[in-house]
């Protein structure tokens, strides 16, 4: 897979080029028109979110920093920002689980038990306890997976619809006829 063209800005800025004015021009224009010359916006529900709205921050921060804070990526930037939040909120579920169960053995074995029988009634309880807490952590973690993915989808299609959009600005100028080699190749 070849690498994208460089944008028209980003050509400029090097100041060295094989590609003629009218190129340049040419690469311009065609970028602008993949542009709907609005900012993103963002949606209440990730203002609203403390952790979807500061991740939007920085997802527009970058793209305004490449040039891409376009209207166009608004929905897949929100719903990019609020399935980060979730994830978070997932990571945060799963880890009080984690220490609720580590809570529970460190009281196991620290309790003092009058006989053997009552020893293996409170293990019993401990287990079952504990295996609760083993699923609910394999759900949240399986959740976790499914928002990641999810993200990371929509971070390829956005690196796709990025380097697509590159792709599709023409490298060259359409070039005009040359009337005098269309005359000798008729005259053949």
């Amino acid at each position: 897979m070849s690498r994208p063209p460089k944008p028209a800005s980003m050509i400029k800025l090097e100041g060295k080029s094989h590609r003629t004015k009218k190129e340049l021009e040419v690469r311009e224009k065609a970028e602008a028109a993949l542009s709907s010359g609005k900012a993103i916006t963002e949606r209440a529900e990730v203002k609203n979110n403390a952790v979807a709205h500061e991740e939007f921050l920085r997802v527009r921060a970058e793209l305004r920093k490449i040039h891409k804070n376009d209207a166009l990526y608004t929905a897949v930037v929100n719903r990019y920002c609020l399935l980060y939040s979730e994830c978070i909120e997932y990571e945060n579920l799963k880890n009080k689980e984690l220490e609720q169960l580590e809570t529970l053995r460190e009281d196991f074995k620290e309790i003092k038990f009058s006989s053997a029988k009552a020893r293996y009634t409170a293990l019993i309880e401990l287990t079952k306890t504990a295996e609760k807490l083993h699923r609910q952590i394999l759900s949240y973690d399986s959740a976790i997976m499914s928002k990641r993915k999810m993200m990371f989808d929509i971070e390829k299609e956005n690196v796709m619809t990025v380097s697509s959009a590159l792709r599709s600005i023409p490298k060259a100028p359409d070039e005009k006829e040359n009337k005098l080699l269309a005359a000798l190749q008729d005259d053949d």
